[in-house]
């Protein structure tokens, strides 16, 4: 990420404020036959955890729309292909200090790679355990605590609301994002690398 002050006048007064400037980032509620959440544990070492949370990334692919990104991340966190995606919803994740702007979709009729997760990761991506959980118990998971990770949350409670609704609050995959277009406008999204290096998510 990158860190720089930007100022702004606000009500007559000048304010200087640190930002972080993140590339964006897509999470993936993968949804089996059976309404069962995929999630993985990670660890993150800014809250010194092991936290469940769906398939993610960041958005440092030059020219690799966000769709692509989420179809990749499936595959190389879980092991596994949608056939099926919408968007659930698009949220900030921290707009008090970060210009992280993440979507999160839908993925549903899953099927397992043929030769499973490739091993792309390293360090806390080199080995994800996998947890199907029903998505009424996910839902109590999020609202007892005891699943924390924002996209996991916002995603699970999205997921059993459009369910709740008959799915009609889904998007296509390929929806506007206008969140992130005005990030882009306002040069508050970092470039990805030239050497075609990734961060973890």
């Amino acid at each position: 990420m990158d860190r720089c002050q930007r100022r702004r006048r606000l009500r007559g007064a000048l304010s200087r404020r640190d930002v972080i400037l993140h590339p964006g980032a897509v999470a993936v509620i993968a949804l089996d036959d059976e309404d069962r959440v995929l999630l993985i544990r990670q660890y993150r070492h800014p809250v010194g955890r092991w936290l469940f949370e769906p398939p993610a990334g960041l958005l440092d692919e030059a020219g690799e729309s966000a769709l692509v990104t989420a179809e990749r991340e499936l595959a190389e966190e879980a092991g596994y292909r949608a056939e099926s995606w919408n968007v659930l919803l698009d949220v900030y994740l921290s707009p008090g200090g970060t210009s992280e702007a993440i979507r999160i979709y839908l993925a549903r009729t899953l099927s397992a790679l043929p030769d499973g997760r490739p091993h792309t990761g390293e360090a806390e991506e080199a080995h994800l355990p996998r947890a199907w959980v029903p998505l009424d118990e996910a839902r109590d998971l999020v609202l007892d605590g005891r699943i924390g990770s924002p996209s996991a949350a916002s995603g699970i409670l999205a997921a059993w609301a459009a369910r709740s609704g008959g799915w009609t609050s889904l998007r296509p995959a390929d929806a506007p994002w206008p969140a992130r277009d005005h990030l882009l406008a306002t040069g508050r999204v970092r470039e990805p690398r030239r050497d075609g290096g990734r961060g973890s998510s």
